[in-house]
């Protein structure tokens, strides 16, 4: 019988967390609609969105915190929701806020961490403390006293010290200067180098963030755009510019987001299919694109079939 839980164990850390047919209401209002989604062990996501676009709520969802109305998540083939044993194999680490409602705000560190140990089977506590001296915190300070970045960095340290195989974080880096982003950004590679952990990142800093993730999932009024690996996607969107019939006739029969009037001229994101290429005819411009501004493209204006 152990024996049998044991490998049930190993199954689920090896196993992928499936989300099928997603919806999500609060009320009489839909905020999820009808997601698919599949994370894969041992990679890093990027998950971005406008502000509304429901990435939050995805999360609770996929870590079992919020109940789905529709559909159902499974991490190696078996349900997450009121399942312990697959819910202490993912860790969802959100923005804290230390009010009088939340219960939190006269905590210690110590004691809030010893709290967070307490739901994760694989805790470091050794690597917790480590994370308290190179963020600099006083473990005897009290939550409610600490700045934005402070809190930032707490719930960075749980995701870290949690050991969990799915990892999810919030705006981890909201309130940080650019020397703790630094630092959080070399304490992730080296937790994902050394563990092989899956961590999915959501945050607005989408440029800082873009080298280290493997896969980009663009979030949208509740649905998922696309999911792509981010150094394919970067690849194959391009900015092409000049007259506007020159830039109509090279990008006839391509998928084309966010046209826009530049003068006397237009320019526009061109997505290439595996096998497009662009019509070069005329006197064009062509610019790489990054991540960050693939993203504004595709969540400002639908595509254009041409």
């Amino acid at each position: 019988m152990a024996s049998q839980k044991k490998d049930a164990a190993s199954n689920r850390r090896g196993g992928s967390l499936i989300g099928k047919g997603i919806v999500k209401r609060f009320g009489k209002k839909e905020v999820l609609h009808g997601i698919d989604i599949a994370l894969e062990p041992g990679r890093i996501y990027g998950l971005i969105g406008r502000n509304g676009a429901g990435k939050t709520t995805l999360l609770s969802i996929l870590s079992a915190q919020n109940p789905l109305s529709l559909g159902e998540v499974t991490l190696a083939g078996e349900q997450v929701w009121e399942n312990i044993p697959a819910k202490e194999q993912i860790c969802f680490s959100r923005e804290l806020t230390p009010t009088a409602e939340s219960g939190i705000a006269n905590l210690k560190i110590q004691h809030y961490l010893k709290i967070a140990a307490s739901y994760f089977p694989n805790w470091d506590q050794p690597f917790a403390m480590k994370l308290l001296g190179d963020f600099q915190l006083y473990e005897k300070a009290k939550i409610g006293k600490l700045s934005k970045g402070m809190l930032s960095m707490i719930t960075i340290i749980v995701a870290l010290a949690s050991k969990a195989p799915y990892t999810f974080l919030d705006e981890p880096v909201a309130g940080l200067d650019v020397i703790a982003r630094e630092e959080f950004y070399r304490l992730l590679l080296e937790e994902y180098s050394a563990t092989g952990r899956t961590f999915v990142v959501s945050t607005h800093i989408i440029e800082e963030a873009a080298a280290m993730l493997e896969e980009t999932i663009i979030l949208k009024d509740g649905h998922v755009l696309l999911q792509e690996n981010t150094e394919e996607l970067v690849a194959s969107c391009i900015y092409v510019s000049g007259r506007e019939e020159e830039v109509e006739q090279a990008t006839v029969g391509l998928d084309v987001y966010h046209k826009e009037r530049i003068g006397r001229s237009v320019g526009a994101m061109v997505k290439l299919a595996d096998g497009q290429e662009l019509r070069a005819d005329g006197n064009i411009t062509i610019q790489p694109m990054s991540l960050q501004k693939i993203f504004a493209a595709l969540c400002q204006e639908e595509r254009e079939e041409r």
